[in-house]
């Protein structure tokens, strides 16, 4: 079983910035593809970043390209997710989500791979 914990969300001005954080628990977290989706109110949960066992591959959605980073630190069982240039249609709940892939290069995007999520943090952008 994995447990997900994000943080770091909150109301920023748009322009602004925020570092989310998801802690997971489990030995085997270097082996889990890490993800983080959004969704806003009323639309469906959406992919925004990806990153593989070690953190050399990353995958973003064209709408975060540039603008968000994600990044992991396996010693501290964490995946963080740098947004900056927020937009008001960034306003959302992240969630963070483990896929326990079996090749280490391996990122996917696809909602359904990914077996286990947070509670979600709630990202405000106001104009």
């Amino acid at each position: 079983q994995v447990q997900l914990v994000e943080s770091g969300g909150g109301l920023v001005q748009a322009g602004g910035s925020l570092r989310l954080s998801c802690a997971a628990s489990g030995r085997t977290f270097s082996s889990y593809v890490m993800g983080w989706f959004r969704q806003a109110p009323g639309k469906e949960r959406e992919f925004v970043a990806a990153i593989n066992w070690s953190g050399s591959s990353t995958d973003y959605a064209d709408s975060v390209k540039g603008r968000f980073t994600i990044s992991r630190d396996n010693a501290k069982n964490t995946v963080y997710l740098q947004v900056n240039s927020l937009k008001p249609d960034d306003t959302a709940v992240y969630y963070c989500a483990a896929h326990i892939a079996s090749s280490s290069n391996y990122v996917t995007r696809i909602r359904g791979q990914y077996l286990y999520w947070g509670q979600g943090t709630q990202v405000t952008v106001s104009s």
